[in-house]
């Protein structure tokens, strides 16, 4: 692995950082206030992506995409996760499943996707179907050319703000040894089709301006021409595709507890007590160097793990010790920034409360801190028939 970075990499590097801080940062303030971004927001921070070349930059280049390799796409994540989640989110990254669309679907989603004119979202998670996605009870049953769905999904992110919604539902069910497994399709359901209403969930703590979603099907009905990959292969379509989402949560993390660790070494620097500045104190400068070592340690593992996913080697516990190490070290960075300045840390004019708040979803959602432990474990043990 090449640590020194090229001359493209250090270039998106200053251009993301850049935009960062002169696009995403002056908008925080608002978004936190509202939990909503005005569309004139919208629209500046997708142009100016696009005008710098940072929007879908990681689809292909015969796509019409950024082409970027996995390293230096992950260097740009962690750029754009210094920002609010829900800003630097609109610099689309569009969901790598999109690239399974096979005939028509290619014109109808997954171009218009890359070019801005569409957005996605995907929707799995349902009440009682979280970690074990296999319990879904959301179906689609087979009529003649259609598929008739009914069921509800929930926490699905940014649906209200989506064009068209990749479904994943129960099509059938196959005997294995461990008894009667669900057969799951996944479906492109575009906004506004008969049957589907989309609701807002629950207000959460974290991530303003990025609202979750309560979907709902009640006799939907789509053609087979909607179904993404195969028929009851929906889970083998998602494995194919979305196992870097992993390495993306991981790569923003690492942004965010940069920028927590930077506001805390300069507090440190600066803040008196006692006669002295704070950092002068083993308790504080012990402090600090844990973080810097954790923050350190996880970059080191995020970029190894992406070296290896450009490289076609990268397994499923990778992305797991990836995403495992780079959100738990957010949340202590955070938890130790915000006792290093104090009452002040928790003061909405800094965005370090910001940072804890949204840095505790992280251990949950794309499979959480357990679920990566278990495939973490589950891979040293297999070999061995543990």
């Amino acid at each position: 692995m090449q640590f020194d970075l090229s001359e493209e990499q250090e270039l998106i590097v200053r251009t993301t950082r850049s935009f960062v801080e002169k696009v995403l940062y002056p908008h925080e303030e608002t978004v936190e206030r509202l939990d909503e971004i005005p569309e004139a927001i919208v629209q500046e921070v997708k142009s100016t992506s696009m005008e710098l070349g940072l929007y879908a930059a990681n689809m292909p280049e015969n796509l019409g995409g950024g082409g970027l390799d996995s390293v230096t796409l992950a260097l740009m994540e962690r750029e754009l996760g210094r920002a609010n989640f829900a800003l630097q989110y609109l610099v689309a990254r569009p969901s790598n499943i999109l690239q399974a669309s096979e005939g028509e679907q290619i014109e109808r989603y997954l171009l218009p996707t890359i070019r801005g004119e569409k957005t996605e979202a995907l929707a799995m998670t349902e009440p009682d179907a979280g970690s074990d996605l296999r319990s879904m009870k959301t179906r689609a049953v087979a009529d003649g050319d259609d598929f008739v769905i009914d069921g509800m999904k929930h926490f699905i992110s940014h649906a209200d703000m989506a064009d068209f919604i990749i479904l994943f539902a129960a099509t059938g069910e196959e005997e294995t040894p461990r008894g009667p497994k669900k057969r799951i399709t996944a479906f492109y359901i575009d906004k506004g089709t008969p049957g589907f209403e989309v609701r807002l969930g629950p207000r959460p703590v974290s991530h303003r301006g990025y609202r979750n979603c309560e979907l709902m099907f009640d006799d939907c009905r789509v053609h087979k021409r909607q179904v993404l990959g195969e028929v009851h292969r929906g889970f083998e379509t998602a494995n194919d595709w979305l196992g870097a989402t992993r390495l993306q949560i991981a790569a923003m993390c690492l942004g965010r507890a940069q920028r927590a660790h930077e506001l805390a070494v300069d507090w440190a620097a600066t803040r008196k007590q006692f006669g002295q500045t704070i950092g002068r104190f083993q308790g504080i400068s012990f402090k600090l160097a844990d973080m810097a070592t954790a923050i350190q340690t996880a970059e080191l593992l995020t970029l190894w793990c992406a070296w290896k996913h450009g490289q076609g080697q990268a397994q499923d516990r990778d992305f797991a010790m990836a995403k495992l190490y780079a959100t738990e070290t957010l949340a202590k960075v955070a938890d130790e920034a915000i006792q290093i300045f104090g009452g002040m840390g928790l003061m909405d004019s800094l965005p370090l409360e910001r940072i804890w708040r949204d840095a505790r979803v992280e251990r949950i959602w794309e499979g959480t801190s357990e679920i990566q432990r278990h495939i973490i474990g589950r891979s040293l043990l297999r070999p061995l028939g543990g």
